[in-house]
């Protein structure tokens, strides 16, 4: 079985266009574990109830930044060892540091092709 089949990605973002397209792409990818909030605090509650291995989530996001959510999820007990990938608009040094230090496995700039999302998730996750 392929790790597409085994894989439980779940992707955070407020706009629901950006959701759309990484929902689409992780389909064209074979990945079909797949759930989505629109914000930072539906998430982690869905990931409480049921974990993913992977979450994809916008920095820019109301109420809980992609950050944020980072920190809470390092944070949490059962949450702790998610892989997590941070969509930005603007991929700053200080906000990747920032990322990086609260354990980000990667990150990826808007705008993306589904090829460079591909190799990002990868980079987490290995092959698909």
């Amino acid at each position: 079985m392929a790790l597409r089949d085994l894989l439980h990605v779940f992707v955070v973002d407020d706009m629901s266009t950006s959701r759309g397209l990484i929902l689409q792409a992780l389909d064209a990818f074979g990945i079909r574990n797949v759930r989505h909030a629109a914000d930072a605090n539906s998430a982690l509650k869905a990931l409480e109830t049921q974990p993913a291995h992977l979450v994809i989530s916008d920095f820019n996001m109301p109420g809980m930044d992609g950050l944020q959510l980072l920190q809470t999820l390092r944070q949490h007990p059962q949450l702790k060892g998610t892989g997590f990938i941070l969509i930005t608009g603007k991929a700053e040094k200080s906000l990747i540091e920032a990322g990086q230090r609260l354990g980000m496995n990667n990150f990826i700039k808007k705008p993306f092709s589904p090829t460079d999302l591909q190799k990002c998730i990868e980079s987490v996750v290995g092959r698909l």
